[in-house]
């Protein structure tokens, strides 16, 4: 483990219930506060205290606000892929529009953080190698699951459904993180619409 792997590494991996809600706790509150105050003003005094913890309390489970911030990327990752895990498992309508649809509005589900801690989020928090690692096994996983789709729905009409399958995970993702956490963000009926729409005609040659 590198230096930088370990100032991020939570110091405390709760074994009973009330440790791992104090941690649940101080993540929570870590949220809100640096959705309100942003990574400089967003201190561990700060979330100590809207945690209802002593600073103290909070040094036993995280060293830092890196590492609190680390650890709520990788909750932000986790609840992503079990939504794209649920999206999968779900019984496809038959219009390629209507699939697109079910990814596209599953993907903006995983970005409904609050806009200010989503930015902080892509923007501060540490990426160590563990957590790049699960980013690439999340978006392969995709692009397999996509080209899958792309290869036997009758209405694709684009060849080579390899890249496009690269093309729509990488394009729905990069469109979804930025508009989201924009400062001005897009209404999201609209983004998911548009999108929609875009896709479709993508494929459809």
């Amino acid at each position: 483990m590198t230096p930088d792997q370990r100032r991020i590494q939570p110091r405390k991996q709760p074994r009973q219930v009330r440790a791992e809600l104090t941690r649940q706790r101080i993540l929570t509150a870590a949220a809100h506060v640096f959705g309100d105050h942003g990574y400089a003003a967003g201190t561990t005094n700060r979330i100590a205290e809207r945690a209802g913890i002593s600073i103290g309390s909070l040094y036993q489970y995280f060293p830092n606000k890196d590492a609190i911030l680390a650890e709520l990327l990788v909750r932000h990752l986790d609840d992503g892929a079990a939504i794209a895990e649920r999206v999968q498992r779900e019984e496809l309508p038959g219009p390629i529009e209507e699939i697109f649809r079910l990814f596209v509005r599953g993907a903006i589900e995983s970005h409904l953080d609050e806009p200010r801690l989503l930015r902080v989020l892509l923007e501060q928090a540490p990426k160590s190698t563990d957590v790049l690692e699960r980013v690439e096994l999340l978006k392969k996983n995709l692009v397999a699951y996509m080209r899958e789709l792309l290869d036997e729905h009758p209405e694709v009409r684009v060849a080579d459904t390899e890249t496009a399958a690269r093309l729509i995970v990488t394009t729905v993702e990069l469109v979804i993180h930025q508009l989201v956490a924009d400062h001005e963000p897009v209404e999201l009926g609209k983004l998911e619409d548009e999108l929609v729409a875009m896709l479709t005609r993508y494929v459809r040659g």
